[in-house]
């Protein structure tokens, strides 16, 4: 009976605290208010048992008109059968600014069933009356100004290096709330663009600018890095506002909708270019450099240092920090020649926000040893410039030394072949000594000698014949390999080709943002290989005029410049089905083919 009552009180105090954990105690404020307008600061609190004691911080910067005033409210579910219901208490004031600036409000604290609960703190900012409705003697227009609403393109940084992240936030100002259609963002020629996630739903909010209480609502925010130096233009937006004004028409009977009230108009919104100076990164660029901006760590390690004959040694390197993390290249790994070595795995992983994109690239070197000894591995050396003290910086890790031994299967002085389809070790096999045929001897007569015969003179007259014809094969080959671009365009297609099974894959394993990245590169490298331009100066339009001096129809060129827009369309618009993934590679693979077979005509 003890352990019974022990374990029953055990399992009602378990209760209690489980409950006790559900508990949260939340307040909320408008994060912007206009000077001389009255809002509210309201406590909320769910539990079972009444909530008592509330004591809020001093508020100096606000005068309390009202409050608290209580408020409980009630709520039911059922799922699966499972009954659960919530009460909620809500403490409600009524306050005014005293003066204008931003001010904090600190956390509150309350009791429920003896246990106290904090809340979070909050941040009010204050802004100054509006000139337009004071020169209304504060009643809103019914009209549209032209001042009214417009979008801005703010830009964080308009002066920077190459490859500098810098942030563009796109922002709708709006007299009164309103809708937006026809959104159509610029496409950010000559930059990589990295998109920042944003709510699903417009989060509102009031922001004082020239004069005028807006309420504001971001629509889009992007860092971009420049890919060449020079004066960049980032084109305008276009958007079509849907706004409401009320109209003189009253009310005739209840059968007249509410809207009747209100006339819809679609006003036409532009936001300016904006002009980046982007400076080159200076000289004196250290042999690891590889094109990394930004500010970064790097750290290293070896899985161990005394290993075996055939058994595998693996390098990890970490790169971290903020930059254009992406487009690092890895650092390069001197493993002894007697080890044979392996691609590099590398993993990514990392976060767009508005200070930029940060994160961190893994990469893992595995080599094998074939031989037992006492090896070296060099300092692994890594460089970035930092734009900030426009210099560059080099990090490197400790050398490694490696105590290799021989291991199963074999002696450190038998001799070792690698195959380089396994890496597997393989050992030659044979006999020192060739014992002399005593037996069995095969006489020829001697008009079957065939030294002197037409058999004879022919073993020497066909290989100087391919001997002549492979050679002058070999001067045309040497020949257009030492045309740069005439290689290029041959292999253009090659390389195409392989970035899109790599696509393929990409696109099986529903990792729809690498897909289309993967097309992207596969698309531009493919056209900066045919048209022998770099791919940094590639732009929509010199690629329309390039492909027509080769002779390829506006109806081929169309077809890229569709998949080239649906591919950049697609980054903005991440949630994109499957079956559109599958037409836009058929579409790709199909344009590609047709752009070969024309090129080849000409």
């Amino acid at each position: 009976m003890r352990r019974l009552a022990f374990l029953f009180v055990l399992f009602l105090t378990a209760g209690v605290m489980a409950k006790a954990a559900d508990v949260t105690f939340k307040a909320v404020a408008p994060n912007a208010v206009v000077m001389g307008q009255q809002f509210r600061l309201a406590y909320t609190v769910n539990a079972e048992a009444k909530a008592s004691d509330l004591r809020i911080p001093e508020l100096t910067d606000f005068e309390v008109l009202m409050g608290p005033s209580l408020a409980t409210s009630s709520s039911t579910q059922i799922i699966n059968g499972n009954v659960s219901s919530e009460v909620a208490y809500t403490f409600t004031y009524i306050l005014m600014p005293k003066k204008e600036g931003t001010f904090n409000i600190g956390a509150a604290s309350i009791k429920v069933k003896g246990a106290n609960y904090t809340s979070n703190s909050l941040s009010v900012k204050v802004l100054p009356p509006d000139k337009a409705a004071e020169a209304n003697g504060g009643q809103a227009g019914t009209g549209i100004g032209k001042d009214d609403y417009f979008v801005r393109m703010e830009v964080s940084n308009r002066n920077v290096y190459e490859q500098e992240g810098f942030l563009v936030t796109f922002k709708l100002y709006a007299a009164r709330m309103c809708g937006l259609e026809g959104v159509k963002f610029p496409e950010f020629e000559g930059f990589l663009a990295q998109e920042i996630e944003l709510p699903q739903e417009k989060q509102w909010s009031q922001e004082h600018y020239n004069g005028r209480n807006y309420f504001t609502v971001v629509l889009k925010q992007t860092v971009l890095y420049p890919q060449r130096s020079g004066k960049l233009t980032i084109e305008s937006g276009k958007f079509d506002a849907i706004i409401s004004i009320p109209t003189q028409r009253k009310i005739s009977s209840i059968f007249d909708s509410f809207d009747d009230m209100y006339d819809r108009v679609r006003k036409a919104l532009v936001s300016s270019p904006a002009t980046i100076d982007v400076k080159p990164l200076p000289s004196g660029k250290p042999a690891s450099f590889s094109g990394a901006v930004g500010n970064f760590t790097m750290t290293s390690d070896i899985n161990s240092n005394n290993v075996k004959t055939n058994d595998a040694v693996t390098i990890k390197v970490k790169i971290s920090g903020n930059g254009n993390i992406k487009l690092i290249k890895n650092p390069e790994v001197v493993f002894p020649n007697d080890f044979d070595t392996f691609d590099p795995k590398q993993e990514t992983d990392v976060r767009t926000t508005t200070a930029g994109v940060s994160g961190s690239k893994t990469i893992e070197y595995m080599a094998i040893p074939r031989y037992a000894g006492d090896f070296e591995i060099p300092a692994i050396s890594f460089s970035y410039f930092d734009p900030k003290s426009g210099t560059y910086k080099t990090l490197k890790s400790d050398p490694y030394k490696l105590h290799v031994e021989q291991g199963e299967g074999g002696s450190s002085n038998s001799p070792v072949v690698s195959n380089f389809s396994n890496k597997e070790s393989v050992k030659y096999l044979g006999k020192d000594i060739r014992f002399l045929k005593v037996k069995d001897f095969n006489f020829i007569a001697n008009n079957d000698i065939f030294f002197g015969s037409f058999m004879y003179y022919m073993c020497y007259l066909v290989p100087a014949i391919l001997f002549i014809v492979f050679f002058f094969i070999y001067r045309k080959q040497v020949k257009e390999n030492a045309n740069i671009a005439l290689v290029r365009t041959k292999k253009a297609n090659k390389i195409a080709v392989r970035r899109l099974k790599n696509a393929g894959k990409l696109m099986k394993e529903n990792k729809k943002e690498e897909f289309y990245d993967e097309v992207l590169r596969a698309l531009w490298g493919y056209l900066s290989d045919k048209l022998n331009i770099p791919q940094a100066s590639l732009t929509k339009d010199n690629v329309e005029t390039e492909l027509a001096k080769f002779g390829v129809d506006d109806t081929l060129t169309n077809e890229f410049m569709d998949i080239l827009n649906t591919c950049e369309f697609a980054r903005y618009a991440p949630a994109q089905a499957s079956d559109a993934m599958d037409k836009l590679y058929e579409l790709t693979v199909d344009a590609i083919g047709k752009m070969e077979n024309t090129i080849k005509k000409q």
